[in-house]
This record gives C-alpha cells, structure tokens and sequence, in this order.
C-alpha cells in the first residue's frame, strides 16, 4: 500500500495537481450559488439590488420598476401570469425565481426544460422579511442579508411607534382591484396595522388567494363604514370617482370626507422590499393626515 508521505496530495501544489484531470470542479473554484438568475417577479430584483447581487440577474419581470436601473440593464422576459420561455431558456439561466400559485405553470414549464426553479409564497411582512434572509443566503450574501432584513425592520418598527401616538385610528379598506371588488392581502392589511390604521376585513386579508378576497356583496363596505379608502388597482390607475359612485357609497364616511388615496401597485402588492418601505409610509403619511384633521 502506498503511504501516505510518498503519495501526491500532501502538499498543496500535489493537491491541485490531483485534481488538474478532474471532471468534477474543485471544491471553492467557482463563485458561491447561482450565477444566472432569471426574476419573474420584481421582489427578487429589488432584494438581489438591494444587496449588490444585481451581476447575477439575466433576465426580469417586465412589471418591474424598482430600482429603475433595473429596466435599463436587464432583458425582460416575463410577465406575471405569462413569460417568453424561449427567450428564458437562450439567456441559460441557472435559476429561476417566480412568486406564488400564479406562476405554477411558468415554473412547471421551465422545470420540463431543465431550469431549477424556486417559487415563493410567503403573504405576511414576517414572511417577506424571512424571504430576503433566504434570498441572501441562497446566493452566499447571508450576512448583507440579515443587515438588510434587519434594517427593514427597525423601520417598521419607528413607523409603528409613530402610530401609537395617534391621538385616533382610522378605519380603512383596502380595495386591490375594481371588478369584481377585492380587498388586500395579509401583508397589506398588517402594514395598515402598522401604519396606524385598521382594516375593516381582516377575516378576508387571511386568504392568501385573491378569488377568495371577492366582495360578493359590495354593499358590506357601506355597512363597515370605512374612514379611508385606499385604491391599488394591479396593472391601472385607480379612479376614485368611480368608486365614489357605487350605489350606496356615498354614505360611507371616506367617501363623504373625500378620503380616497391611491398607492401605486408596485409599492405595495409586490412582497418584497418596496411595501417595507415606500408603501407603509405611503399609508402612514395618509393615516396621520387622517388624524390630523378636525373632523365633526
């Protein structure tokens, strides 16, 4: 048996002599997780930015805004509910990031053509904040993660001590698209907590489905007498006079007092960075001008 002293491999130039007609890479010679990453959705973009990951993104979200870099530098390959896989498969992607039960048959079509993929699905603030910590560790940036997620929030966190001292918390509905009526996500309705407000569906935020958060009724806003309204209709404008003519919703106070804001989509739909920051102080600076007011 050949010894150990007269063997290659106990030095370091023996060692990579050993491994010099490897097929296989040696341990620490390629840089550390995915290196071609295709974001179907805006959060990831915004995350792997925000942690100074962007070189590995090959491709994005054609909805994405954030940063507005973003747009100028990389490919846009998808939509939401629809994506060029074509036009994915040629950028060779190593992996491929999408958001929840709507991109199933995105994911499923890639998976068939050899893309790993990872769909998240997390609908609470908790969840997004977990989501940027497993983002970071994914692509070897744990640490700015953590920071990040942490930073995050300690934000929150201010804005929530602000609303505290409200000297009165308003009632609001949050509608997420017109037709049929839908009200907001669990992340949503947690931000509005947090901004000071309180959501007059809370049962319905619960329901990570969008069917599921139908109004079937759209009378019940009338009797839960909201006194703000806040419109993010998903992919258009939103139109407060619209809503303020519904049949019947002219007795709703947010109506009556002229209480109804639009906060773009991208600020608060997509569960990622944005809606920690832009969107809840969006719906601070209206719940606290809300409060501020004299109202009869």
């Amino acid at each position: 048996m050949e010894s150990r002293e007269s063997g290659i491999g106990n030095s370091k130039d023996g060692e990579a002599e050993r491994f010099s007609d490897s097929p296989f890479p040696v341990p620490g010679s390629r840089p550390f997780g995915p290196q071609r990453i295709v974001c179907l959705t805006e959060e990831p973009t915004e995350t792997l930015y925000a942690l100074g990951e962007q070189d590995r993104i090959v491709g994005i979200s054609g909805f994405t805004v954030r940063p507005a870099r973003a747009r100028r530098e990389k490919p846009k390959v998808s939509a939401f509910t629809s994506a060029k896989v074509g036009e994915i498969l040629k950028l060779k992607p190593d992996l491929a990031i999408g958001f929840s039960d709507i991109q199933a048959d995105i994911a499923a079509e890639l998976i068939r053509h050899g893309v790993e993929v990872w769909i998240s699905n997390h609908r609470s603030v908790d969840g997004i904040l977990d989501y940027i910590r497993r983002l970071g560790a994914l692509v070897g940036a744990a640490a700015k993660a953590n920071d990040y997620a942490d930073t995050l929030q300690r934000g929150l966190e201010r804005i929530q001590q602000q609303a505290a001292a409200l000297p009165r918390r308003p009632r609001i509905y949050f509608e997420e698209w017109d037709e049929p009526p839908i009200t907001g996500i669990g992340w949503v309705a947690e931000l509005i907590r947090i901004a000071g407000g309180d959501d007059v569906f809370p049962e319905l935020a619960a329901e990570p489905l969008a069917k599921q958060r139908i109004l079937a009724d759209a009378g019940e806003v009338v009797r839960r007498a909201p006194d703000i309204i806040l419109g993010s209709w998903c992919g258009k404008r939103f139109r407060p006079e619209k809503v303020a003519a519904r049949p019947g919703w002219h007795a709703i106070p947010a109506v009556r007092d002229g209480e109804l804001h639009e906060i773009k989509s991208p600020l608060i739909l997509q569960p990622g960075p944005a809606a920690l920051t832009d969107g809840v102080s969006e719906v601070a600076r209206i719940v606290q001008a809300w409060a501020a007011r004299d109202y009869p």
